[in-house]
């Protein structure tokens, strides 16, 4: 939605300046399902009241817990991503860029209630 951040933590302050969020209102956040809780966090913190739309899904829930990768390649790309949110999401908890460890959604509104917002 803006171009100039380099990392969720910019989006987020570089989105609110952009769109400068009214009190009450809500945001539609859409970004991949293995970024959405620092895309949460960081968009919270920037006076975002955000819903959750995650998309990008890159497992199958459970039914991958008993599937092999049919190349080892495949498990270290999903250990790498995994590892680098992990530890975004404790860099961002320790500098105050978020509010919780593991930041989620807090209620359950009306979809036709939010206004849409995107991180990278």
């Amino acid at each position: 939605m803006e171009p100039r951040s380099h990392n969720t933590w910019e989006n987020a302050r570089e989105t609110r300046n952009l769109v400068r969020p009214s009190p009450g209102e809500r945001w539609l956040l859409v970004t991949s399902a293995w970024h959405m809780p620092r895309a949460m966090g960081s968009f919270e913190r920037a006076g975002f009241r955000v819903i959750p739309y995650p998309v990008d899904f890159q497992t199958n829930g459970s039914r991958d817990l008993a599937r092999p990768f049919t190349v080892v390649g495949q498990g270290l790309e999903r250990l790498d991503l995994a590892a680098r949110e992990w530890l975004g999401l404790i860099g961002y908890r320790l500098s105050g860029r978020t509010g919780a460890l593991f930041p989620g959604p807090s209620v359950e509104p009306k979809s036709s209630e939010a206004k849409l917002a995107t991180a990278n």
